[in-house]
């Protein structure tokens, strides 16, 4: 045989045999890392949001993606080391919610993609530098909800148009609800409503004390403003403000489910759903700085009927019709 033949067969059989171990390698499978501040039961329909939204892309969790779950248990000081753990796992990308979370993630890694789900505003916070062009290695959505303080004023107004007394609940150190607090400040001056602030401080907040103390400086009504530490006891809050028969309002749907008055806020399962995009377009080589951070365009309103009637208060019906959601 000639030898050119010869030498011509051995290199296509070994090069058939390269690309048949080649296609015999199993793809890479992409390793996300998915860190909350608080509970895995505060955040359950989020998580499902989010899952929801992988299979939607085509991605199926223990099949051809792999997700890492951290919980702070609403317990911050834990944070850095839940990053930490999820940064040696070398992630193609982390998922995380809250300032906190946000933070400790921007300090551990500058390499690993990090999409952020916010309820804070993340230029004034110093997480990304702009909206439009967030730069380094974070993006993701901010529902900036401190924006809505003022209507949430606005709707106990509606609901309660003698009020001019309103307590708010809040958690003052951390960072976050310290910014929201002024910011329901600022709104309250151009509503002319007095604000009592009720500060409540982990690991074993006093909301007992908290409500005593509003009944006794005589609030009209109530708002929470939201944070890991004050989610994990939710049902806890909202139980206290039927008992004392106080309106109350809130910065998260999930307290009007454990049976707060109402809330108003972005839709936080899409936020979580949509958070599910950002991974998807990383991993398929997008860089985080240059994603727009989105935000949400519809906001909602939701009521608790049977709260109300508990508490003797009859909520307008302008007020009513407008509700996205009715709990009855």
């Amino acid at each position: 045989m000639n030898g050119k033949i010869v030498i011509w067969l051995l290199a296509t059989v070994l090069l058939g045999a390269v690309s048949f171990a080649n296609a015999q390698q199993p793809a890479k499978v992409p390793r996300i890392g998915f860190l909350v501040a608080g509970p895995l039961s505060s955040y359950v329909t989020r998580i499902e949001a989010f899952q929801q939204g992988l299979r939607d892309l085509g991605y199926v969790e223990g099949k051809n993606i792999v997700i890492e779950y951290r919980y702070g248990q609403g317990k911050l000081d834990l944070l850095p080391s839940l990053v930490n753990e999820l940064v040696q796992l070398k992630p193609d990308v982390l998922v995380v919610g809250a300032l906190p979370a946000f933070r400790a993630a921007k300090e551990a890694t500058k390499s690993i993609p990090i999409v952020m789900v916010a309820t804070v505003d993340p230029v004034a916070t110093g997480i990304v530098d702009s909206l439009a062009r967030p730069g380094g290695n974070i993006t993701g959505l901010a529902s900036l909800g401190r924006d809505l303080s003022g209507k949430r004023l606005e709707l106990l107004k509606e609901v309660l148009p003698k009020i001019s007394r309103v307590a708010i609940l809040w958690d003052p150190d951390a960072p976050g609800p310290a910014i929201a607090f002024k910011e329901y400040e600022t709104a309250a001056r151009a509503l002319k409503l007095q604000l009592q602030s009720l500060e409540v401080r982990g690991p074993n907040p006093d909301f007992e004390g908290a409500f005593q103390a509003a009944v006794r400086g005589r609030a009209g009504a109530l708002i929470t403003i939201r944070n890991p530490l004050i989610n994990r006891y939710s049902k806890q809050i909202a139980d206290l403000a039927i008992k004392n028969r106080i309106p109350s309002a809130y910065e998260g749907s999930q307290y009007v489910e454990a049976g707060g008055l109402m809330s108003y806020a972005a839709n936080d399962t899409d936020l979580w759903r949509r958070a599910a995009i950002y991974v998807d377009k990383i991993l398929k080589g997008r860089k985080p700085a240059d994603l727009p951070v989105e935000q949400p365009t519809k906001f909602e309103l939701v009521i608790n009927l049977k709260t109300a009637k508990q508490i003797g208060l009859t909520i307008p019906p302008n007020v009513l019709v407008r509700a996205d959601k009715v709990i009855k």
